[in-house]
């Protein structure tokens, strides 16, 4: 099961944590992973060291916030290998202040790559994929679209929106054999919340507060991703699976 072999997989902001960990599931299983971020020093090392272990792994530097550059990336590799089967949209910033003192460039800044820019560049993959009647779209959602968290508000906006976007893919997609879902992450060590796991006090209150009493690591969303990818996931579309050790089930 769960079979992607001489499937082509883009993974956007995947020179670390949940990028990375997902394309090295990805690849694990067969797939054609091309890794994308920023800095393609930074790419060609963990591009490298999932060679190292197998894994068919190539580079696509773009920064996902300038569109015309990430399409026009997306094209050489739909030139190239033919298609992408997979796209898993997960780059993403942050930006943390409160409310009152948020400012407007940051955050319009922080919608534009977590919502804007995955948007435009998803619906780009997904006229490929409409063409060959079949694709995966998976997005990184957030339990902060579901449950509020004080100084975010520009990333919770962004997410809540995404997921949205989920749903109204899946019933504008549905017939074009291409799913698309989002994983909602809970607390997981990345250098994303660095400052948070860093902080002893809101690490003990997190580690209290989740069922499984431990941080998530990439590899915890990695598996998730791996099922959304795969064809045995042909039914599920449009869904939000939440990955955060029970976080959000209980009080």
């Amino acid at each position: 099961m769960f079979d992607l072999s001489n499937q082509v997989a883009l993974v956007t902001g995947a020179s670390r944590g949940i990028g990375l960990a997902a394309a090295r599931a990805l690849g694990r299983q067969g797939a054609i992973v091309f890794l994308n971020g920023r800095d393609p020093a930074t790419l060609e090392q963990a591009a490298a060291a999932l060679r190292g272990e197998g894994i068919d792994a190539n580079i696509l530097p773009f920064d996902i916030a300038d569109i015309p550059a990430a399409t026009a990336a997306v094209d050489g590799v739909l030139k190239s290998r033919g298609k992408i089967d997979i796209f898993f949209s997960n780059a993403g910033i942050q930006y943390r202040e409160t409310l009152a003192a948020f400012p407007l460039p940051e955050f319009e800044r922080v919608v534009f790559a977590n919502l804007t820019a995955q948007w435009a560049l998803g619906r780009h993959i997904a006229a490929s994929m409409a063409d060959r009647r079949y694709g995966r779209i998976i997005f990184t959602g957030s339990i902060t679209a579901l449950l509020g968290r004080q100084g975010i508000s520009a990333y919770t906006a962004a997410k809540a929106a995404m997921h949205g976007v989920v749903r109204q893919w899946a019933a504008e997609l549905g017939d074009s054999g291409i799913t698309v879902n989002a994983i909602a992450p809970g607390y997981i060590k990345t250098e994303l919340t660095r400052k948070l796991w860093d902080d002893a006090e809101f690490s003990d209150w997190l580690e209290a507060r989740v069922p499984q009493k431990r941080w998530g690591e990439p590899a915890d969303i990695a598996s998730a991703l791996v099922f959304l990818a795969a064809s045995e996931s042909r039914y599920v579309t449009g869904q939000v699976l939440v990955v955060d050790g029970g976080l959000t089930a209980t009080m």
